[in-house]
């Protein structure tokens, strides 16, 4: 075998994997671990710009947690917290507790101020959620026209989201630094005050979870205010394991700029500037669109494994849809109703001679007559000729023959069903998700 010819680096780059000889459809991703990291190294670039767009509605929450630092660490400067040491006017002789009172009084100003700070935040991610969902079903994007067009679409399933969240979270703090405080003014409750503490944390990591739930299936679904948070608990509780892990793997980059030390608290801020919003986004959603395809779409008659390449897949004829176990569901019954509408394909239906050198339209000259006209008009008639008599030898063919059974098959189960409904309506369950 001939050696191939050794390309440069913008050869190889201007002509992409598709002009080269290594590249085969079996290199496309088949899975969601190889679709995460398809995207990651070859949408690198959009990724950080997501990320830079999120990172501009995520200011007021930034604004709001350097503020409490700073406040927190003025406070411990200026606070009268050694009885006995210094301590100024006015005199307090038991300082017990103090500190925590402080700290008590001083989260309620700024946990409360997390939930409007969040409900801007919950812009970026409706937007930056909506343009990772698009790349993981591997569709076009464009960063600006899209982030605009998933703020539309997905802002108020996302602030259900954090809004629950940051709800939650004020509710877990405060409790938290009342049971801190009490303990520390010698409350004979602490053993139960400490367990009240421990159930608000625990409560508060299941909130983040169904949150984490509420913004993917908001993004994905269309869906009410209740059905969103009922099937974000249904998800969370039925994976959980798997919910927690990829939770953990989603938002490392934010725990280690919170505990990670100096060092790593530098690294942790880098990361949140150019990656770590679209990052988190990218491996939930992913995960999430295993679980849709595993636990949801089949269901509910729509199709699995979207934005993968199934090299064994081959494609289902009419009738198979109409014969589907999912038939029964709402999305599939529209499906099928709306390939009926739109009616037979022309270019299925029907033979079509192909195009050839054997008859061409008459070329006009610049001066042209009466004969000329008449040689134009023969040619297009020849040609039409041509194609009606093609299309007669050719109607009986098998294949145009199934596609016209089929398609009638699908259009007589539509009308009988249609018939059934007005009949007799059967009561359906209620309505958990549809797809947006």
């Amino acid at each position: 075998m001939a050696d191939r010819e050794k390309k440069g680096l913008i050869a190889r780059w201007l002509e992409g994997k598709e002009r080269s000889e290594d590249y085969a459809r079996s290199t496309l991703p088949t899975n969601r671990w190889a679709l995460f990291w398809d995207i990651f190294k070859g949408r690198f670039g959009k990724l950080v710009l997501v990320n830079l767009l999120m990172l501009v509605t995520f200011l007021p929450l930034a604004a709001v947690i350097v503020w409490r630092i700073l406040a927190m660490g003025t406070q411990q400067i200026v606070g009268p917290y050694g009885a006995g040491l210094g301590v100024g006017y006015p005199v307090i002789p038991n300082v017990s507790g103090v500190a925590e009172m402080t700290v008590f009084e001083m989260d309620l100003l700024f946990f409360v101020l997390f939930i409007p700070a969040g409900a801007i935040a919950a812009l970026g991610i409706s937007g930056g959620g909506y343009i990772i969902r698009n790349l993981i079903w591997t569709e076009g994007i464009f960063v600006a026209n899209d982030f605009l067009r998933g703020i539309r679409r997905n802002y108020w399933n996302v602030l259900e989201a954090v809004l629950f969240f940051t709800i939650f979270l004020f509710l877990a703090r405060t409790t938290g630094n009342l049971a801190d405080w009490l303990i520390a003014a010698g409350s004979p409750m602490a053993g139960w005050l400490i367990a009240s503490k421990i159930v608000g944390y625990i409560l508060m990591v299941f909130a983040l979870l169904v949150a984490m739930w509420m913004i993917s299936l908001g993004i994905s679904y269309k869906q009410g205010p209740w059905a969103l948070f009922r099937n974000a608990v249904v998800m969370t509780v039925g994976t959980f394991p798997q919910t927690l892990f990829f939770v953990a793997c989603a938002t490392w980059p934010i725990f280690l700029t919170m505990f990670g030390g100096s060092f790593f608290t530098v690294i942790g801020l880098l990361l949140l500037i150019f990656l770590a919003f679209s990052y988190a986004l990218l491996v939930w959603l992913d995960f999430s669109q295993w679980a849709f395809d595993k636990f949801v779409n089949p269901n509910m008659g729509i199709a699995t494994g979207r934005g993968l390449y199934n090299k064994d897949k081959a494609p289902r004829p009419a009738a198979a849809v109409v014969n589907n176990s999912a038939s029964d569901s709402a999305a599939m019954r529209e499906y099928r109703r709306m390939i009926v509408a739109q009616g037979k394909s022309k270019l299925v239906c029907r033979p079509i001679k192909p195009i050839d050198d054997e008859l061409e339209v008459y070329q006009l000259p610049e001066s042209f007559s009466r004969d000329d006209l008449q040689k134009l008009r023969e040619s297009k008639q020849a040609i039409e000729d041509d194609t009606k008599a093609f299309e007669e030898e050719h109607k009986n063919d098998e294949r145009y023959v199934e596609y016209n059974r089929e398609f009638e098959e699908a259009q007589r189960a539509l009308e009988d069903e249609d018939g059934k409904k007005k009949k007799k309506k059967k009561p359906t369950p209620p309505k958990m998700l549809n797809k947006r």
